[in-house]
């Protein structure tokens, strides 16, 4: 059978519709020559004009706008992935970022970020907004699993909870640096609008947010050296490293490697005694 390479977006677009069962869909069965839906259908779905959509097929009528790509996507009930690939077929590029809320993560990830046992890790939002962790976070951060979700913001910790100033070495430039990866996360995961609500009450919490947020600095987390004074561990120091969350744009996970061994170990102790009294 011969491969279609001319109009890859037309093939696609059919290959797509033919998946779909038209009776799930409200569609009847009867009398039809081909599985899946109708062109016509599609266009239905998508509230576009069968000829545009039909034309779209056959690789005719030009490029087509982000919003008929978008909606046929929609009728067509594909994945992220998925209208991510019709973009770049009908478009050349990938979407527009959409920010999504989210309140968690599949256990898959969460086992994982759960055998690190010596390596606080933390996954969080564009917003900074923790969604998941592991026990040993929950020791030398914060213990997130005590914070009401709306309370679960690195931000708000930052700037209104003094056991966390108090953890850091150099307060100041761990605030400075969060303002400015806070600017750059939003933006880049398409959720300007989403910080301005988060940004005007942190205005109102803290004077000094307002005056670093002002400053218009931009920062990007990477990797880099963290020092704390921990309460009970007393000094430490942590290398952190930043990594995408594949498929969503809107998450990060962030883990700190203890740099000494000795650390490693008293973190490690720490963990398992918390561990065994049930805590």
């Amino acid at each position: 059978m011969a491969v279609e390479t001319d109009n890859l977006l037309g093939s696609y677009l059919k290959d797509r519709r033919t998946r779909l069962d038209p009776t799930a869909l409200g569609f009847p069965a009867a009398r039809r020559r081909t599985k899946g839906l109708r062109r016509e259908e599609v266009a239905q779905r998508a509230n576009i004009s069968p000829t545009w959509y039909t034309w779209l097929e056959q690789g005719r009528g030009g490029a087509p706008s982000p919003d008929v790509l978008n909606r046929i996507a929609n009728g067509l009930m594909l994945t992220e992935p998925e209208r991510e690939h019709l973009f770049l077929l009908g478009l050349g590029r990938p979407p527009e970022v959409r920010y999504k809320a989210v309140d968690g993560v599949t256990p898959r990830l969460q086992r994982l970020i759960d055998s690190f046992e010596v390596s606080p890790t933390i996954i969080k939002t564009a917003l900074w907004d923790i969604v998941a962790w592991n026990p040993a976070a929950t020791i030398l951060l914060t213990d997130y699993s005590a914070l009401v979700p709306g309370q679960r913001n690195i931000l708000r910790l930052i700037f209104g909870h003094p056991g966390v100033r108090a953890a850091q070495e150099d307060w100041t430039k761990v605030a400075r640096f969060a303002v400015g990866a806070l600017r750059a996360d939003a933006a880049r995961a398409g959720a300007v609008s989403e910080v301005a609500a988060l940004v005007e009450e942190l205005c109102q919490l803290s004077p000094e947010f307002e005056a670093l947020w002002r400053d218009n600095d931009v920062s990007s987390h990477g990797e880099g050296i963290k020092r704390l004074h921990h309460p009970i561990l007393g000094p430490l120091e942590v290398e952190y490293s930043a990594f995408a969350v594949d498929g969503r744009p809107d998450l990060s996970m962030i883990v700190y490697n203890p740099v000494k061994i000795a650390d490693a170990d008293r973190i490690r102790a720490l963990v398992r005694a918390k561990a065994a009294a049930g805590c």
